[in-house]
């Protein structure tokens, strides 16, 4: 499967960009300093940092929690919610590792946390699929319709599918990053992906034969935790 363009992206991320955690001042360091050594800096108490972080990460977390809940609302919340979890938990950063990954697990478990309370079987939210209302000319129209429906074909397929296609595909993240955030080893990594791909396929292309398949019916389209 075709990997998106960034403008899809861009798309389901505009007007979504509130940073509670904006730094008071930026200095002229803070633009080349690394994730793991602005995460130390929040550790050890310089909390405004953590805006940083936010600007740098808040985009890809964002298209990562639209991707896995369908929702852009919900996935809108929950990138708040992982920031605030980051401020919470930051004394458990042993600045092992890349920070991207500690996030990330902390974006699975705030997805996670988000789903015990709701019903697994909630719609596709229409605006992460058509973030613009306006009406649109044929060719684009036609476009719109494939990323519509490759993002019915995402939420069909089981949660641990879908992750790993969001993962590797959506965010670019490397096979290792991915090992390692999963706990994992990196040829199970390809494997998984390879089999999820060709799953993820099979569904598109049913959803292409018959618009009216029904989404609700398959046991991928119900989040797992």
């Amino acid at each position: 499967m075709a990997r998106q363009p960034r403008q899809e992206t861009d798309q389901l991320v505009h007007g979504r960009e509130r940073n509670l955690f904006r730094p008071h001042v930026f200095t002229q360091n803070d633009g080349t300093v690394t994730d793991e050594t602005l995460m130390e800096a929040v550790r050890t108490g310089d909390l405004a940092k953590l805006g940083i972080l936010f600007e740098r990460h808040h985009r890809a977390l964002f298209d990562f929690l639209v991707r896995m809940t369908g929702n852009a609302a919900a996935a809108e919340d929950l990138v708040q919610d992982v920031f605030v979890r980051v401020l919470k938990y930051r004394a458990t950063w042993r600045g092992e590792g890349r920070f991207e990954t500690w996030l990330f697990r902390i974006a699975r478990n705030a997805r996670a946390d988000y789903f015990r309370t709701r019903a697994p079987d909630a719609p596709i939210d229409e605006a992460a699929e058509h973030p613009s209302g306006a009406p649109l000319p044929g060719d684009l129209l036609a476009r719109n319709r494939d990323v519509a429906r490759l993002q019915r074909a995402l939420m069909l397929l089981r949660e641990d599918k879908r992750e790993l296609i969001v993962l590797a595909r959506y965010r670019g993240m490397k096979l290792e990053a991915i090992a390692d955030l999963l706990g994992i080893e990196v040829g199970a990594v390809k494997v998984r992906i390879h089999r999820a791909v060709k799953e993820l396929r099979d569904i598109f292309l049913r959803l292409n034969e018959s618009p009216s398949w029904n989404t609700t019916s398959s046991v991928g389209s119900c989040p797992t935790t």
